[in-house]
């Protein structure tokens, strides 16, 4: 007498991980980090005087100095703008025109900001060796 019982065969585990779940979740996040990206606000929000002068064309990279209605200083290296008390400008702008002496430095401020608040700035920057500053401004709306 013969029965038909099934063989039980056991089965391996299996050693791999299955990584098409993690590709998925990781493209949603590229997605969500792309459309977040330029929302960010990454300036110091300030009214910038208006005037006539012409745009001074391509330049290299320049170093932003961003001063507020309260007198705050804001270095700008490429990267989020920075809040840095007048010591520490003084330190990090005289490093890099130690590396570039010809970097172009710009200064900015809110047209309320009062004079005091610029000249001390471009106090600061002419001990940290800057040979020429810049101004930031805004074209007249026509």
């Amino acid at each position: 007498m013969q029965t038909d019982a099934p063989i039980q065969r056991r089965r391996r585990a299996m050693a791999e991980i299955n990584v098409v779940p993690y590709i998925d979740v990781m493209l949603v996040l590229l997605i969500i980090f792309m459309v977040t990206a330029p929302l960010l606000n990454l300036g110091v929000e300030v009214e910038l005087p208006q005037g006539n002068a012409e745009s001074m064309g391509d330049i290299e990279e320049p170093l932003l100095v961003t001063v507020d209605r309260n007198g705050d200083l804001y270095l700008n290296t490429g990267d989020a703008p920075e809040l840095v008390d007048g010591q520490t400008l003084v330190e990090r702008v005289s490093v890099i025109v130690g590396r570039n002496e010809k970097v172009q430095v710009l200064v900015g401020g809110d047209q309320a900001v009062p004079y005091r608040y610029i000249y001390d700035t471009m106090v600061l920057l002419q001990r940290a060796g800057v040979a020429s500053i810049g101004f930031m401004g805004d074209p007249p709306e026509q």
